[in-house]
């Protein structure tokens, strides 16, 4: 009686409505992804390796990972500054601020990218005080600094180089941090931090001891969709990039080259070593995930 109470107490309409979701997925998710698989597979493995690892593929793949990454750790930690003064603080303008959070998610890749150039150029409003500290702090840590490669940072600027890709993927990936902790910040009780503090514990071990295991999780998460939206960012990336072949191109840049030259199948042999490489990363993400809750939990 009790298994068929419960298969009963499932919600009217579950079967089609799983149906539906199973196939709207397919249709937009899995069929698309398929598609790549199937068209590389008419490739020999000597025509993949030459399409996916050229010098100039290698290098957009260490830039567009390696600068997704750092910018994903860098809105981990400011995101989660901002969303704690969001939700701990009351102060005049902070409605206006919660709402400019959001402002990635409507504004246009494309406009994000005018926007940033225009910004952050040397003729720009920020750019023309902001690029000369740039230069000199470049130069001053090649100089003292010297166990760290800066020969390809030597030089460069804000804008139409390295460093406005990650403006650009830190501004987009900003608010996914901060949209995932919020509401878990307005969920975790302030009683809490009051009971750390009677048992006396300072301030630094309540956050390190109270409140940052309760946001962890969630932490990782905004991490980790902050990192795979930047590793398939194009339209605010390239306006500000610049472009340069082995210097300042991102992986997504070099899928639409392919694809205007006709090369189809080098276009999704490319996309195929993104996917692969994305989904390997995000499954270590989530592992690194269940491992926090299940450590903390103990």
């Amino acid at each position: 009686m009790s298994s068929v109470a419960s298969r009963r107490s499932v919600l009217p309409g579950f079967g089609l409505s799983l149906g539906f979701t199973l196939a709207y997925l397919g249709l937009i998710v899995l069929i698309p992804l398929s598609a790549a698989f199937i068209k590389t597979s008419g490739m020999t493995w000597a025509e993949f390796v030459a399409a996916v690892a050229s010098p100039r593929l290698i290098a957009s793949y260490k830039l567009s990972f390696g600068i997704s990454l750092l910018a994903a750790i860098v809105n981990a930690f400011f995101g989660g500054i901002v969303a704690w003064v969001l939700v701990r603080y009351t102060f005049p303008g902070r409605r206006v601020v919660d709402a400019l959070v959001d402002l990635p998610f409507a504004l246009p890749t494309a406009v994000a990218g005018i926007a940033l150039c225009a910004l952050y150029a040397r003729n720009g409003w920020v750019g023309e005080w902001l690029d000369p500290i740039w230069a000199g702090g470049i130069k001053w840590l090649s100089t003292h600094v010297p166990w760290i490669d800066w020969a390809g940072w030597l030089g460069s600027k804000l804008a139409y180089d390295r460093p406005g890709i990650f403006l650009a993927l830190t501004f987009i990936g900003l608010p996914f941090v901060v949209r995932t902790l919020q509401p878990v910040l307005a969920e975790l009780e302030p009683e809490l931090e009051e009971a750390a503090a009677t048992l006396g514990a300072n301030r630094w071990q309540t956050m390190t001891r109270v409140i940052f295991p309760e946001l962890l999780p969630a932490l990782i998460t905004g991490f980790a969709l902050a990192f795979a939206r930047g590793i398939g960012e194009y339209g605010s990336v390239v306006f500000i990039a610049g472009n340069q072949p082995l210097h300042s191109e991102i992986t997504p840049l070099l899928i639409i080259t392919k694809l205007e030259q006709y090369d189809y199948r080098g276009a999704t042999a490319i996309a195929v070593v993104m996917l692969v490489t994305s989904f390997l990363l995000l499954l270590l993400i989530n592992l690194l995930q269940k491992w926090s809750r299940r450590y903390y939990r103990l």
